[in-house]
């Protein structure tokens, strides 16, 4: 199934498993589309705790700060209006970007928030003290709420991939604003590689412009259904997805813009940037863990987001305490002996807080929502015990 490994590998040094697919081209995605997954080397260390080698023994940090200086210094304007995009929402890394370009490097960015399916308070105090305590500017688009809960569902009984609506809008609306505004650099957070990116991206201080662009306006899927489809299913027109939707590989071009990471030029630091955060705009944690790991201060603001990592845990066997545990034991926040004692504890847990909420919004039954979500299930993944509840055949040691 999505063309995983047939034989599943855990990480040496993390807890990370060879069935973590690499992010995608959206337009693509369907139920059936085979996904890349985490390169593992012949010692089995995945690529993402190789490339944080690199960056504490062998990148030269000082030397990427002088490059960012230099591009910087490009389009740095003089004159008081912006120079530069940050996407972001309120979260602890858009606030560490957004102060460091700001603060450190004279930059006056403008951020640009697509809005969350549904809003937690936590969130949207986030996003408050981020605008009004770290002094931004900020457009913020909420698109139609009809539209985005049938794009939802659509998704979640086509895909199991409810979030991707809220990708394909975080990923585009960007450049539709750069093109309205006529700005031409924009900052990202991190590379993907180093969660395990696709082949050679770990090279380049640059977005692929794959992320952002169509060949075939035909060919683009969205919640896995063509436009046409959309359109006559479902009522769900062109124009109801205009910021949704990428540009042309011509418009991109045209366009001329400069995407790159900041975590490129700059190190980032989970928890680092959480108390970076905490201090510049009092960024707060959500007041009891999130279910399905262990931590208060990562992704904190969507309600549907718990649920983006459920669903990835039920098709890839990999919950959000395998991706955060992994992460900070790269960072050398825990030891891999921790980091497998989390992942036993949390991973997979069903967010309940929510989950109410979220079967309204997806406008579906709980026993609909299982059914649906277990037709999903690799079987060289799961199998059942014998009380017929589904189990991993494989768990990290």
């Amino acid at each position: 199934m999505y063309g995983l490994p047939k034989v599943v590998k855990f990480c040496k040094r993390c807890v990370i498993s060879n069935q973590k697919v690499t992010p995608s081209i959206v337009t693509s995605d369907s139920r059936n589309s085979i996904k890349n997954t985490l390169y593992f080397d012949e010692e089995d260390i995945c690529e993402p705790c190789r490339m944080h080698e690199e960056f504490d023994h062998t990148i030269n940090w000082e030397e990427r700060e002088l490059e960012l200086k230099k591009l910087l210094d490009k389009y740095r304007s003089n004159d008081g209006n912006y120079d530069c995009i940050v996407p972001g929402s309120g979260g602890k890394d858009s606030v560490f970007q957004s102060v460091m370009l700001k603060e450190k490097y004279g930059m006056n960015p403008l951020t640009v928030t697509w809005a969350p399916h549904l809003y937690t308070d936590v969130g949207r105090k986030n996003f408050e003290n981020w605008i009004h305590n770290g002094g931004f500017d900020n457009f913020l688009f909420t698109p139609s709420g009809d539209t985005q809960r049938k794009l939802a569902r659509i998704a979640y009984i086509n895909m199991l991939h409810p979030f991707q609506p809220f990708i394909f809008g975080q990923r585009n609306f960007v450049i539709h604003m750069a093109k309205k505004l006529g700005l031409k650099l924009i900052f990202f957070g991190e590379n993907p590689a180093q969660y395990g990116g696709s082949k050679g991206e770990k090279e380049s201080s640059k977005m692929n412009s794959d992320y952002f662009t169509y060949k075939n306006l035909e060919d683009i899927l969205i919640s896995g259904l063509t436009l046409k489809e959309l359109q006559e299913k479902h009522d769900i027109s062109k124009e109801n997805l205009k910021y949704h939707l990428p540009h042309s590989e011509k418009e991109f071009n045209d366009l001329n813009l400069e995407i790159h990471y900041l975590g490129h030029y700059l190190k980032f630091h989970s928890q680092k940037n959480f108390y970076f955060a905490r201090e510049k705009v009092g960024f707060s944690p959500d007041s009891q863990r999130t279910e399905g790991s262990f931590s208060r201060y990562h992704s904190i603001d969507d309600k549907l987001d718990q649920f983006h990592w459920w669903t990835g845990y039920v098709k890839f066997g990999l919950g959000r305490a395998s991706f955060e545990a992994s992460q900070e034991v790269r960072n050398g926040d825990l030891t891999r002996e921790e980091a497998v004692g989390l992942v036993h504890k949390y991973d997979g847990e069903l967010p309940k807080r929510y989950f109410p909420e979220v079967l309204d919004y997806l406008n579906l039954n709980e026993k609909e929502f299982f059914d649906i979500a277990n037709d999903f299930r690799p079987d060289h993944l799961w199998k059942k015990n014998n009380l017929g509840e589904y189990e991993l055949r494989y768990i990290v040691r």
